[in-house]
């Protein structure tokens, strides 16, 4: 009898959010890790990110904070997953990918998916949807055609391991 190929592989899009959830734990932030993904229409990753400090900037000397004065918090410091992953794209035309995010983009984000040309994003969690900054960016991707998309998962999490009996 035949072998048959296993039927419990993951989808392109469990694959995809889960390199950007990965790609979050290299996240310095202690409340909020965020990663990204780009993938080309080949199915080929094309950039990832992470919310972080800009390269130079040493993790140690800028707030972590949530909440205090503007310059006392994380806020006007901290570059989202998703321009990381433009910015830490392989070189090439972004038009036509699609971005995978753990979380929905915010609207400063939002402006450099559409000017990158990526046309779709999936997104795992919308938790701030109420938030201003979120509706505008829903209006931003409407009105420039770009699509969006909650990820649909068949599996709720996937472990990894770097014992190398486990291989």
């Amino acid at each position: 009898m035949a072998v048959k190929k296993r039927q419990d592989y993951i989808s392109w899009d469990e694959y995809f959010m889960g390199v950007a959830l990965l790609s979050a734990r290299r996240s310095k932030d202690p409340n909020t890790q965020v990663g990204a993904c780009i993938v080309n229409q080949k199915n080929k990753i094309v950039g990832a990110g992470y919310n972080g400090l800009p390269i130079g900037c040493d993790d140690d000397d800028f707030p972590w904070e949530k909440e205090g004065g503007y310059l006392d918090t994380k806020y006007p410091y901290i570059c989202h997953a998703e321009l990381n992953a433009i910015l830490n794209n392989i070189g090439m035309d972004l038009s036509g990918c699609k971005i995978y995010t753990a979380l929905f983009p915010c609207n400063e984000c939002t402006k450099a998916i559409i000017q990158s040309g990526i046309k779709e994003v999936i997104y795992l969690s919308d938790k701030y949807e109420g938030n201003d900054v979120f509706k505008a960016s829903k209006i931003m991707l409407d009105k420039a055609g770009v699509s969006y998309r909650k990820v649909h998962a068949r599996v709720k999490n996937i472990g990894l391991s770097f014992d190398e009996q486990d291989v």
